[in-house]
C-alpha cells in the first residue's frame, strides 16, 4: 500500500513530490519549509519557523496514519548554525519525551529553517 499526503504546493506536480509518503509501516516526510499561504512565515524568527515546520510534518504523519511517538528521526536545516539553540528550543518542546535521532544541517538563505522526519508504525 502506498499513501501520498499532499502539502497543496503548486510545486508538487512540477518537482514530483508529496509532503509525505507512507509505504507499509514507514512514513517519510519531505523537507518542510516555513511556508504559509504561499509566503514565508515568521520571517526572522528561527524558533517560530522551526516549531511551525515540525508541526506541519507531524500533521502529515498523523494524516498518513502515524503517531508522534513513532517519529524516529528529525533533521533541522538552518541557514545560520549559530542560531541552532533557537531551533533546538522548539524541537525540545515537541520532542523532549519522544527523543528521536536528530541532526542539524544548513539550507537556503531565505528560509531560516527546513525540517523533515521519518516515522515507523506499529513499533511503539
Amino acid at each position: 500500500m502506498r499513501k501520498l499526503i499532499s502539502s497543496g504546493s503548486h510545486l508538487e506536480e512540477l518537482v514530483g513530490f508529496s509532503r509525505a509518503c507512507r509505504v507499509g509501516n514507514l512514513i517519510s516526510v519531505s523537507g518542510t519549509a516555513p511556508i504559509k499561504d504561499g509566503q514565508t512565515a515568521y520571517i526572522g524568527d528561527v524558533y517560530a519557523q522551526t516549531k511551525y515546520c515540525l508541526e506541519l510534518s507531524m500533521k502529515a504523519i498523523v494524516e498518513a496514519g502515524g503517531k508522534p511517538t513513532g517519529i524516529i528521526r528529525t533533521r533541522i536545516m538552518l541557514t545560520d548554525i549559530s542560531r541552532w539553540e533557537e531551533a533546538a528550543k522548539a524541537h525540545g518542546e515537541l520532542f523532549s519525551t519522544i527523543k528521536p535521532a536528530c541532526t542539524f544541517v544548513f539550507i537556503d538563505l531565505a528560509w531560516l529553517v527546513e525540517t523533515d522526519m521519518d516515522c515507523v508504525l506499529g513499533q511503539i
